[in-house]
């Protein structure tokens, strides 16, 4: 029978009725007043427990039961010192031999508590979350949770009925997570955490915000992994990454969504898997040039239509495309080919979905309270409060973990002015100001700043990017002299203006030379990536193609001119796909490219020609790309011509070999156009975007033309070009030595 005295009413009742505070306290093996031991489970649907001991297997009595709903005790009056045991329980249909979670002892250190309340545990993502174990010969699942002001904490899932009240958690009071070991679970097995906040409320099932994969949709709980069972075969890669200056190295970045580039029509319009899309991505970034891919967020989402820049599970790899270890063999596999991939990587919003972060342990956690802080209403998301130190901390983790984990090579930081400033997109009296009464937002500063320095500290050779459309000062400048610690910058206004440009009628196109060279005007400012990325053509703004003045022919050869000029003009350049072969219609997250027409039609084969020949001959030519960054590495040759609309640069390396880029942006041949160059010798023709062979008129200059003793544009020889019509050229000296 119950003895009060051992099994006070109110604390079987705190278990049964899902409110126990402190289970360890209480369930599990304890010492009872009078030294003698006493062991309490709570087993429902239990018909008989009985008590083994956990070395011998022998059973040392059947436990007795105290509540009708599965409260079992057993009292051992002659025992004076607690011992190893285990459970044998008759569910009626099934006997199970489990060893009790609540007999283990803390599970996190001292120095885990410490570094993660300070905000300084860069490999938190190891200890907290789900991570299977073997503790004193047990094989099971380590759980922990930050969530310092529940009322409680549950592991619920497949293996306990989602039952919140069969397995609470041990809070870690010094830093405020909730810990559980439970034997028998195993990777696979699908779990959440049932959460009581501060006042009793019982809030809806969250997914582990360290949890590394999520079950597709309709659910949402996160799923028990293993250790990762992929071999890395990509070493000679790592190792020249952690060697390589990007600054001076080449970079075509080809940005993706890994769900709309191709598709299996075929078979129900299905995603291609990480593993096909491997070896199909290498294959075609080989043979078109590209150096880079860039993924759009591939982290955890539940909507399609955010495109990845709403996550939910920033630890996971989307399963619309396969497991973990499928996207590490993608990465592996593109590697192995010589391609870097980065990734956009969301820290500036949340979601409100109920089983993210929102109000996770019924406070705003991971949030501001204030929606005056913590609110978007453009996207209807949350912002992470940047000053709580445990939040940044698993927000640089989260940028590590990838790097370490999954080898990305950088990460593009999306929506970095949304952060840097408190009244991004607000009215008046809809902001708080900071400290100081400005509209800076001091503390994601501060988290930028320490992500960048954790991320070139760490001297694996990884980059971060970021897509910046402000003027805020040195963004891409080092964190000791003030810089946001960024590596590179997306140049908005470049791509603003030469876009708007491109839009015009030629006729009227003298009216506005200013928006192609104005970009020189700040250019050495920042390291910057010339973008034409997925926002460029998506909700009416139209393809590329079709933001391209004049007719159909017009439309081709206006946008071959606008990529011969831009691989031409320094800084790192990135296109979003489809611009590659001029996709004629938006963007659909919902279909494939329209990858027939390179096939069925000759102007968009002929622009994908181009754009292959522009990254071979960019690779090719360290003039290109060697310093992108410096002023010496760039030279205008004219870009005063606005009456004709045509513009000339020269690019130069550390060498002092040259390149000449010159580009008619009006559909008339400018013939015998004398341009400026520094030495005497033959100069080849090596491209010409009018090039019959990308479906041009065929105008241009037999490939070579000899440098004459005519000083003009300042320098000492000149060559006397043909300028195709809505054409650019690229010439190289034939003896290109230094000069």
């Amino acid at each position: 029978m119950n003895n009060p005295a051992l099994h006070p009413t109110y604390q079987i009742e705190e278990v049964i009725y899902g409110d126990c505070r402190d289970p360890f306290s209480f369930l599990g093996m304890h010492t009872a007043s009078d030294g003698s031991v006493v062991i309490r489970a709570f087993l429902p649907g239990a018909s008989r427990v009985d008590v083994l001991d956990g070395h011998s297997g022998q059973v040392l009595g059947p436990m007795e039961l105290i509540h009708d709903w599965g409260f079992y005790a057993v009292h051992f009056p002659d025992r004076r010192e607690l011992f190893r045991y285990r459970f044998r329980v008759d569910f009626g249909s099934s006997i199970v031999d489990t060893d009790d979670p609540y007999r283990f002892w803390p599970l996190l250190g001292d120095v885990d508590a410490h570094l993660f309340a300070e905000g300084t545990h860069w490999r938190i993502y190891e200890r907290l979350g789900a991570h299977p174990t073997v503790i004193d010969g047990v094989e099971g699942v380590m759980f922990a949770v930050w969530a310092p002001n529940a009322r409680r904490v549950s592991v619920v899932g497949t293996f306990n009925a989602w039952d919140g009240r069969r397995h609470p958690m041990r809070l870690r009071v010094e830093f405020g997570v909730w810990e559980l070991f439970l034997p028998k679970v195993q990777p696979g097995d699908l779990y959440k955490f049932e959460i009581k906040g501060a006042f009793g409320d019982l809030l809806p099932l969250k997914a582990d915000p360290f949890g590394r994969a999520c079950e597709p949709p309709p659910g949402n709980a996160s799923i028990v992994q293993g250790k990762s069972g992929h071999r890395w075969e990509d070493g000679e890669w790592m190792g020249r990454r952690a060697k390589t200056n990007p600054m001076e190295a080449p970079m075509v970045i080809y940005e993706i969504h890994l769900g709309s580039w191709k598709r299996k029509p075929e078979e129900g319009n299905r995603y291609l898997t990480y593993r096909e899309l491997a070896d199909d991505l290498a294959l075609y970034l080989k043979e078109t040039g590209f150096t880079h891919i860039e993924l759009l967020p591939v982290t955890e989402h539940p909507f399609d239509g955010s495109w990845g820049y709403q996550p939910t599970g920033l630890f996971a790899p989307t399963w619309r495309f396969g497991t973990p270890d499928d996207f590490r063999y993608m990465v592996d596999r593109l590697h192995q080919a010589g391609i870097g991939v980065f990734m956009d990587w969301v820290p500036g919003h949340f979601p409100t979905d109920a089983h993210g972060l929102v109000r996770f342990d019924g406070t705003a956690m991971y949030e501001h309270e204030d929606p005056r802080q913590g609110f978007h209403k453009d996207w209807n998301t949350l912002i992470y409060n940047f000053g709580r130190s445990e939040v940044a901390n698993f927000l640089i983790a989260n940028a590590l973990y990838w790097i370490d984990e999954f080898h990305i090579d950088g990460l593009r930081v999306d929506a970095v002015a949304s952060m840097l400033y408190n009244d991004y997109s607000r009215q008046p009296g809809e902001w708080i100001p900071n400290y100081y009464g400005g509209n800076e937002n001091l503390e994601a500063i501060h988290f930028m700043r320490r992500l960048n320095e954790k991320i070139y500290e760490s001297g694996s050779g990884a980059i971060t990017m970021a897509e910046e459309s402000t003027a805020w000062p040195m963004v891409s400048r080092p964190t000791s002299i003030g810089g946001l610690g960024f590596g590179f910058k997306w140049n908005m206004g470049w791509m603003h203006d030469t876009l708007k440009y491109m839009s015009k009628d030629p006729v009227h196109r003298r009216f506005h030379h200013d928006h192609l060279t104005f970009g020189m005007l700040y250019g050495y400012s920042e390291n910057f990536i010339l973008a034409l990325s997925h926002d460029e053509v998506v909700h009416g703004k139209r393809s590329l193609l079709d933001r391209m003045s004049g007719d159909a022919w017009q439309k081709f050869a206006n946008l071959r001119v606008y990529f011969t000029f831009m691989w031409g003009f320094p800084g790192k350049k990135l296109l979003f796909m489809g611009g590659e072969f001029a996709q004629g219609r938006e963007w659909n997250h919902d279909t494939s490219l329209d990858w027939h027409l390179l096939n069925e039609v000759a102007f968009h084969r002929g622009v994908w020609r181009l754009v292959r020949e522009l990254n071979r001959i960019y690779q090719e030519n360290s003039c290109f790309y060697e310093r992108d960054h410096e002023p010496g590495g760039f030279e205008w040759i004219d870009c005063h011509d606005f009456d004709q609309s045509v513009i000339s640069m020269l690019r130069i390396n550390r060498r002092g070999q040259i390149a000449i880029v010159v580009c008619n942006f009006t559909p008339v041949v400018r013939e015998h156009y004398r341009l400026g160059v520094p030495k005497p010798g033959l100069y080849i023709e090596r491209l010409n975007s009018d090039a019959v062979e990308y479906c041009g008129s065929g105008v241009g200059n037999m490939g070579a033309v000899h440098a004459d003793d005519i000083e003009i544009h300042g320098r000492p020889f000149s060559i006397s070009v043909n300028i195709p019509p809505l054409g650019g050229l690229i010439l190289i000296p034939e003896q290109n030595e230094g000069w």
